[in-house]
């Protein structure tokens, strides 16, 4: 049990009906959970305490119709106090209160509104107006709702508004985002493509090089073969240049003895010394033959009996 509760004692001895009485019990705290078990008490009186605050779950007791607040140190009401959809009545004098949460516009069945004896912001205070009887204190609600639905509304445009610029500034993050990308998927594109041109020049420089290499190998080899291929067929006429001046010098000796035979036999020169001797080899040449003619005769003869 909370302090303030350990105060007020048990709740449901005050509970009266549909009224809660807690006034004047030197609280510093609502009980909010002890309150939020008598959802009869809608008719809550709170004043003449020492509440500085309320806490955020003091908007959970939606049951709460009629609410008194007066003459406490309240310095500003939860920002959820709009959550009261129920509360008709509402008690605020004397309180330090300067402003009201913009979701007091959402109290529609808001019927009367005290907010005297309170350091308000000039606005609110012009428009709340005096409430020294029962008229002024509807006319300060239903003034006061009007005018926090003007700032609910005008804070939602500016949020509205925020929310745009958000957006547009959010797309022109992204889209910048999008541009430094692009821009580096292009550097990166360049740079393959760099890369890649360099690596065909490379490999194009080699290709050549080796086409090169191969030409200048075929080349010394088709010279290697030429020059063998010529100094073999230099040495072939040469010696067929040979063989052919041993003929020629062969065919001028047979014509030159030939000659000299017929000299020796059918002219005046027989009779010389050199001629004698010419026509003895010539002779005994002619008999030599007429033999190996007269064997060979023999010889078929002899085969054939």
């Amino acid at each position: 049990m909370s302090r303030s509760a350990a105060k007020v004692g048990n709740l449901r001895d005050k509970l009266d009906g549909n009224e809660l009485d807690l006034s004047l019990s030197d609280l510093s705290e609502v009980p909010v959970r002890e309150l939020a078990a008598l959802p009869k008490a809608t008719v809550l009186d709170l004043s003449c305490n020492k509440l500085a605050t309320l806490p955020g779950d003091f908007c959970s007791l939606t049951h709460i119709v009629r609410l008194d607040l007066s003459k406490n140190q309240l310095l500003q009401l939860p920002s959820e106090f709009g959550r009261l959809i129920n509360l008709q009545y509402l008690d605020l004098l004397q309180n330090s209160l300067t402003m009201l949460p913009v979701t007091f516009a959402q109290l529609k069945s808001l019927k009367w509104l005290d907010l005297k004896d309170n350091p308000l912001n000039p606005a609110l205070a012009k428009v709340a107006g005096d409430c020294l009887d029962e008229k002024q204190c509807k006319d300060c609600a239903l003034s006061v709702l009007q005018h926090m639905k003007v700032i609910q509304e005008e804070q939602e445009r500016d949020l509205q508004r925020k929310f745009l610029e958000e957006q547009v500034l959010k797309k022109k993050r992204e889209a910048e985002q999008r541009q430094r990308e692009e821009r580096e998927r292009e550097q990166k594109r360049k740079q393959k493509a760099k890369q890649k041109a360099r690596k065909r020049r490379d490999y194009n420089a080699l290709q050549a090089a080796q086409q090169d290499v191969k030409k200048e190998t075929e080349k010394k080899g088709t010279e290697n073969h030429k020059t063998s291929a010529g100094a073999s067929q230099k040495k072939q006429p040469q010696r067929r240049s040979w063989k052919r001046l041993i003929l020629q010098m062969v065919v001028f000796l047979l014509m030159v003895t030939v000659a000299g035979v017929a000299v020796c036999r059918y002219t005046d020169l027989r009779t010389q010394s050199v001629c004698s001797n010419v026509n003895t080899v010539y002779e005994d040449t002619v008999r030599t033959l007429q033999s190996y003619h007269l064997v060979e005769s023999v010889l078929k003869f002899g085969s054939q009996q």
